[in-house]
Parts: C-alpha cells; structure tokens; sequence
C-alpha cells in the first residue's frame, strides 16, 4: 500500500490514481487547495455497521494540510468518523453545462477534490479554535461579535480532522469536444455558465433591535 505524505502529488497512490478522463487530473497541491477553498459543501461518506453506506453532506474548512469539520456527539454516524472509520471526502464545484451537438459528447465544467482517510477527533483544548476557524470560513467577519461559545455546546460537538496526504483533484473546462462528422450539424453548441451569489440578507422575525444587515455581509464573494 502506498504511503502518501504531506508534500505528496495528488493522484500519486492506487486508491487517487485518475483512470478515467486523466487529462483532467491536476497534480499540483494547490489546486487541492483552491478548490477546498472555494467550496462551502463537501459529502461525507461512511459506511454503518451494518454495512449500509451513507454520505453526509457537512460544511467544512482547510486548515492547512486538513479539513476540519464538526457534528454532534450524539450522531451514531459521526461517533464512526470519530473510531477511525475510513471514510472519503468529496466536494464539487460545478461551473457550466457543455452544450455539444451529440447528447454524448455533452458534459460540465467543474473543479472536484477527493480526499480518502480516517478522522481524527480534535482534543478539548482545540475545539474552541477550531470552531472559530470554521466560523470564519463559513462567515467571514461574523466571530467577533458572537458570544462566546458555551461549554454544554462545546460538549456536545464533534470536531474531526482529515489530513490531505491522500487526495486527487480533476477540473474539466473548454468548449464542446464533437466527433468530425457532427460539426456540420446545424446545431448551437457552447458552454452555458453557472454562477453563484450571496443575495440580499433578510431580517429574523424576531429581531428585536432596529439594525441594519451589517457591513461585512456587502463583502461577502461567491
């Protein structure tokens, strides 16, 4: 078995090795990096004891070489992660739709990461910290003006880490790549791009002071 460090290529052990489309496959750490990054959502997968799979959708943050995320104590499925389950990592970000003149040839624009291993659980002194990173990630600027958290809510939250020393990125772009005998086809082809955005914020009904939205929600970027 292949023994994959820090510093690794991405894709370079069997389990990450890309087989299909490996033009698509990116080898630098950092595209790893930036796509994680980007990214708000990942899927979760592990597999129950009684050998159900499930895939947990979690929210996430790199923090360096590792991905933190967080459930609750009493989750039987993340109470797996915490044993040292293996489990895979995946997040997805999808870009355009491809638009090619056969149905076959159509596909998407996306940037996906793979990340396989096992967690492990964060000690107490840690999980304060790890919490405000993973505030910051989700919502840049909010921490500062939170309380504090409180301790039954510390104890009742998971904090796990998944090293990236076994990843594997693909990005797919470009325009449609059709078969020579269809081009002449009186058909449009093209991308069709997709976007994100962060609409206008909407008030809580029980906001109980007259405040406006605050400042660093303008800044907010998808």
């Amino acid at each position: 078995m292949s023994h994959p460090t820090p510093d690794s290529t991405l894709g370079s052990t069997a389990r990450t090795r890309i087989r299909r489309l490996p033009d698509h496959a990116v080898r630098e750490r950092t595209a790893l990096h930036a796509v994680l990054d980007a990214g708000l959502v990942g899927h979760l997968a592990i597999t129950g004891e009684d050998g159900q799979p499930f895939v947990l959708p979690v929210a996430y943050a790199r923090d360096g070489e590792r991905v933190l995320i967080h459930g609750s104590t009493g989750s039987r499925l993340f109470r797996g992660l915490a044993a040292g389950a293996p489990t895979c990592l995946t997040v997805t970000l999808l870009d355009g739709l491809v638009l090619a003149r056969s149905a076959f040839e159509s596909s998407m624009h996306y940037r996906s990461a793979m990340v396989l291993g096992s967690c492990v659980v964060l000690p107490e002194d840690e999980k304060a910290a790890a919490l405000d990173l993973l505030t910051d990630r989700l919502l840049p600027g909010r921490r500062d003006e939170l309380r504090p958290h409180r301790v039954k809510e510390l104890a009742a939250t998971l904090v796990l880490a998944l090293s990236l020393d076994e990843a594997s990125v693909k990005i797919s772009a470009g325009p449609p790549d059709d078969d020579d005998e269809d081009l002449d086809a009186p058909i449009w082809a093209g991308v069709v791009p997709i976007g994100e955005h962060f609409g206008e914020p909407v008030p809580a009904p029980d906001l109980r002071f007259d405040l406006p939205a605050p400042d660093y929600l303008r800044k907010w970027r998808r």
